[in-house]
Protein backbone atom coordinates (compact mmCIF):
# COMPACT_ATOMS: atom_id res chain seq x y z
CA UNK A 1 0.00 0.00 0.00
CA UNK A 2 1.06 3.40 -0.25
CA UNK A 3 -1.04 4.98 1.29
CA UNK A 4 -2.96 4.27 4.65
CA UNK A 5 -5.41 5.91 6.58
CA UNK A 6 -6.57 4.45 9.87
CA UNK A 7 -9.56 5.55 11.51
CA UNK A 8 -8.38 9.36 11.09
CA UNK A 9 -10.56 12.05 13.16
CA UNK A 10 -10.03 16.01 12.74
CA UNK A 11 -11.56 18.30 14.95
CA UNK A 12 -11.64 22.26 14.74
CA UNK A 13 -12.20 23.80 17.46
CA UNK A 14 -13.42 23.15 21.18
CA UNK A 15 -16.35 22.65 23.68
CA UNK A 16 -19.57 23.34 22.20
CA UNK A 17 -17.88 25.36 18.98
CA UNK A 18 -16.14 22.47 18.07
CA UNK A 19 -16.69 21.11 14.58
CA UNK A 20 -16.00 17.49 13.59
CA UNK A 21 -14.46 17.55 10.14
CA UNK A 22 -13.56 13.38 9.71
CA UNK A 23 -14.78 11.03 11.53
CA UNK A 24 -13.15 7.96 11.57
CA UNK A 25 -12.09 7.96 8.17
CA UNK A 26 -9.87 4.59 7.11
CA UNK A 27 -8.94 3.68 3.45
CA UNK A 28 -6.09 2.76 1.25
CA UNK A 29 -5.02 3.07 -2.05
CA UNK A 30 -2.28 0.75 -3.44
CA UNK A 31 0.52 1.96 -5.95
CA UNK A 32 -0.45 3.04 -9.07
CA UNK A 33 -3.85 3.27 -8.59
CA UNK A 34 -6.02 6.30 -9.85
CA UNK A 35 -8.37 7.46 -6.85
CA UNK A 36 -11.59 9.75 -7.27
CA UNK A 37 -12.44 11.77 -4.14
CA UNK A 38 -15.77 13.61 -4.18
CA UNK A 39 -18.16 15.19 -1.78
CA UNK A 40 -20.58 18.61 -1.72
CA UNK A 41 -19.27 21.60 -0.33
CA UNK A 42 -18.32 21.16 3.23
CA UNK A 43 -18.65 17.60 3.11
CA UNK A 44 -15.02 16.86 4.34
CA UNK A 45 -12.89 16.39 1.46
CA UNK A 46 -10.39 19.37 1.37
CA UNK A 47 -9.95 18.71 4.67
CA UNK A 48 -9.41 14.78 3.79
CA UNK A 49 -6.80 16.23 1.39
CA UNK A 50 -4.91 18.32 3.60
CA UNK A 51 -4.29 15.15 5.88
CA UNK A 52 -3.32 12.84 3.47
CA UNK A 53 -0.68 16.00 1.87
CA UNK A 54 0.59 16.21 5.63
CA UNK A 55 -0.55 19.98 5.08
CA UNK A 56 -2.44 19.34 8.90
CA UNK A 57 -2.34 16.85 11.35
CA UNK A 58 -4.99 14.37 12.53
CA UNK A 59 -6.53 15.02 15.98
CA UNK A 60 -6.79 11.75 16.28
CA UNK A 61 -5.33 8.40 13.82
CA UNK A 62 -2.52 8.02 11.30
CA UNK A 63 -1.51 8.57 7.84
CA UNK A 64 1.04 5.96 6.91
CA UNK A 65 2.50 6.70 3.35
CA UNK A 66 5.14 3.79 1.77
CA UNK A 67 4.53 2.48 4.89
CA UNK A 68 5.59 5.34 7.19
CA UNK A 69 3.86 6.72 10.19
CA UNK A 70 4.01 10.47 9.27
CA UNK A 71 2.11 11.29 13.08
CA UNK A 72 6.04 10.19 14.56
CA UNK A 73 7.48 13.28 12.37
CA UNK A 74 8.32 16.23 13.56
CA UNK A 75 7.31 19.28 11.58
CA UNK A 76 10.86 20.00 9.82
CA UNK A 77 10.84 15.96 9.13
CA UNK A 78 7.22 16.58 7.86
CA UNK A 79 8.26 19.41 5.22
CA UNK A 80 11.51 17.05 3.52
CA UNK A 81 8.86 14.03 3.79
CA UNK A 82 6.07 16.06 1.70
CA UNK A 83 8.55 17.56 -0.61
CA UNK A 84 10.15 14.02 -1.70
CA UNK A 85 7.11 11.72 -1.25
CA UNK A 86 4.01 14.60 -2.74
CA UNK A 87 3.01 16.29 -5.90
CA UNK A 88 0.61 18.75 -5.93
CA UNK A 89 -1.90 19.74 -8.79
CA UNK A 90 -4.30 22.62 -7.68
CA UNK A 91 -7.23 24.62 -9.63
CA UNK A 92 -4.94 27.38 -10.47
CA UNK A 93 -1.69 26.17 -11.51
CA UNK A 94 0.32 28.93 -9.37
CA UNK A 95 3.42 28.88 -11.89
CA UNK A 96 5.67 31.50 -10.97
CA UNK A 97 4.81 34.01 -13.87
CA UNK A 98 8.60 35.54 -14.23
CA UNK A 99 10.16 32.31 -14.72
CA UNK A 100 10.11 30.19 -17.67
CA UNK A 101 8.28 26.77 -18.30
CA UNK A 102 11.41 24.66 -18.22
CA UNK A 103 12.50 26.83 -15.46
CA UNK A 104 8.91 26.22 -13.13
CA UNK A 105 9.48 22.15 -13.67
CA UNK A 106 12.91 22.21 -12.86
CA UNK A 107 12.51 24.57 -9.52
CA UNK A 108 10.96 21.55 -7.51
CA UNK A 109 14.04 19.87 -8.03
CA UNK A 110 16.30 22.75 -7.33
CA UNK A 111 14.60 23.21 -3.86
CA UNK A 112 15.23 19.51 -2.89
CA UNK A 113 18.40 20.31 -3.85
CA UNK A 114 18.72 17.32 -5.94
CA UNK A 115 18.91 18.61 -9.48
CA UNK A 116 21.05 16.27 -11.38
CA UNK A 117 19.56 14.95 -14.79
CA UNK A 118 16.74 17.77 -13.44
CA UNK A 119 16.93 19.71 -16.70
CA UNK A 120 16.90 17.00 -18.98
CA UNK A 121 13.61 15.49 -16.63
CA UNK A 122 12.04 18.26 -17.37
CA UNK A 123 12.19 18.19 -20.60
CA UNK A 124 11.35 14.83 -21.33
CA UNK A 125 8.41 15.22 -18.98
CA UNK A 126 7.42 18.38 -21.03
CA UNK A 127 7.85 17.02 -24.41
CA UNK A 128 5.60 14.47 -23.06
CA UNK A 129 2.62 16.70 -22.63
CA UNK A 130 2.89 18.22 -25.56
CA UNK A 131 4.69 21.42 -24.53
CA UNK A 132 8.01 21.07 -26.47
CA UNK A 133 7.68 23.99 -28.21
CA UNK A 134 6.09 26.21 -24.75
CA UNK A 135 9.41 25.64 -22.50
CA UNK A 136 11.08 28.88 -23.48
CA UNK A 137 8.11 31.03 -22.93
CA UNK A 138 7.43 33.23 -19.49
CA UNK A 139 4.30 31.41 -17.51
CA UNK A 140 2.09 33.62 -17.92
CA UNK A 141 2.44 33.67 -21.88
CA UNK A 142 0.64 30.10 -22.08
CA UNK A 143 -2.71 29.33 -22.21
CA UNK A 144 -4.80 27.81 -18.51
CA UNK A 145 -4.73 24.61 -19.84
CA UNK A 146 -0.68 24.40 -21.26
CA UNK A 147 -0.37 25.72 -17.51
CA UNK A 148 -2.15 22.77 -15.77
CA UNK A 149 0.19 20.54 -17.97
CA UNK A 150 3.53 22.29 -16.90
CA UNK A 151 1.75 22.17 -12.91
CA UNK A 152 1.46 18.33 -13.82
CA UNK A 153 4.90 17.97 -15.33
CA UNK A 154 6.32 20.22 -11.72
CA UNK A 155 3.91 17.46 -9.54
CA UNK A 156 6.20 14.40 -11.67
CA UNK A 157 9.76 15.67 -11.64
CA UNK A 158 10.53 14.46 -8.23
CA UNK A 159 9.13 11.02 -8.84
CA UNK A 160 6.80 10.95 -5.71
CA UNK A 161 4.78 8.83 -4.22
CA UNK A 162 1.45 10.13 -4.77
CA UNK A 163 0.04 13.23 -6.91
CA UNK A 164 -2.57 14.65 -5.22
CA UNK A 165 -5.15 16.82 -7.24
CA UNK A 166 -7.42 19.10 -5.95
CA UNK A 167 -10.52 20.18 -8.67
CA UNK A 168 -7.48 20.16 -11.68
CA UNK A 169 -9.90 20.76 -14.20
CA UNK A 170 -12.13 22.96 -12.29
CA UNK A 171 -10.85 26.43 -14.26
CA UNK A 172 -10.94 24.92 -17.18
CA UNK A 173 -13.21 24.67 -20.71
CA UNK A 174 -14.70 21.71 -21.33
CA UNK A 175 -11.76 20.63 -24.10
CA UNK A 176 -9.29 21.69 -22.03
CA UNK A 177 -10.88 19.70 -19.21
CA UNK A 178 -10.93 16.81 -21.02
CA UNK A 179 -7.30 16.98 -22.50
CA UNK A 180 -6.16 17.25 -18.49
CA UNK A 181 -8.08 14.25 -17.34
CA UNK A 182 -6.58 12.39 -20.65
CA UNK A 183 -3.40 13.20 -19.82
CA UNK A 184 -3.50 12.58 -15.71
CA UNK A 185 -4.95 9.07 -17.08
CA UNK A 186 -2.11 8.50 -19.40
CA UNK A 187 0.80 9.42 -16.54
CA UNK A 188 -0.93 6.88 -14.33
CA UNK A 189 -0.75 4.34 -16.66
CA UNK A 190 2.78 5.06 -18.67
CA UNK A 191 4.48 5.59 -15.20
CA UNK A 192 2.77 3.61 -12.93
CA UNK A 193 1.97 6.85 -11.15
CA UNK A 194 -0.59 7.46 -8.03
CA UNK A 195 -3.24 9.92 -8.17
CA UNK A 196 -5.99 11.06 -5.79
CA UNK A 197 -7.62 13.49 -7.47
CA UNK A 198 -10.62 15.94 -5.44
CA UNK A 199 -13.05 16.54 -8.28
CA UNK A 200 -17.13 18.05 -8.03
CA UNK A 201 -17.49 16.38 -11.18
CA UNK A 202 -16.59 12.42 -10.47
CA UNK A 203 -18.60 11.50 -13.99
CA UNK A 204 -16.38 13.19 -16.39
CA UNK A 205 -13.43 11.02 -15.39
CA UNK A 206 -14.90 8.10 -16.52
CA UNK A 207 -13.71 4.58 -15.13
CA UNK A 208 -11.71 4.89 -12.58
CA UNK A 209 -10.24 2.35 -9.97
CA UNK A 210 -11.43 4.12 -6.72
CA UNK A 211 -14.21 6.09 -5.77
CA UNK A 212 -14.22 7.90 -2.33
CA UNK A 213 -17.50 9.42 -1.61
CA UNK A 214 -16.96 11.96 1.77
CA UNK A 215 -20.68 13.36 3.74
CA UNK A 216 -20.58 14.49 6.78
CA UNK A 217 -17.24 13.76 7.77
CA UNK A 218 -17.45 9.87 6.80
CA UNK A 219 -16.98 8.34 3.54
CA UNK A 220 -18.16 5.53 1.43
CA UNK A 221 -16.10 3.66 -1.42
CA UNK A 222 -16.86 2.49 -4.50
CA UNK A 223 -14.34 0.31 -6.20
CA UNK A 224 -13.80 0.49 -10.31
CA UNK A 225 -16.93 2.36 -11.28
CA UNK A 226 -17.50 4.10 -14.54
CA UNK A 227 -19.86 6.11 -13.20
CA UNK A 228 -20.32 6.30 -9.51
CA UNK A 229 -23.15 6.02 -7.27
CA UNK A 230 -24.27 8.88 -5.93
CA UNK A 231 -24.90 9.34 -1.96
Amino acid sequence: MVLEVREVNKVYGQGETAVNALKDVTFSVKKGEFVLVGGSSGSGKTTLLNMIGLLDRPTKGKILIDGIDTSSLSDNQISSFRNSKLGFVFQSSNLISDLTVLENVVLSRKIQRTDENALEEAIKLLKSVGLENQMNKYANKISGGQAQRVAICRALINKPSIVLADEPTGNLDSISAETMIQLLKSMNRKLGQTFIVVTHDREQFGEVDKVITVKDGRISEDKGMEVPVKV
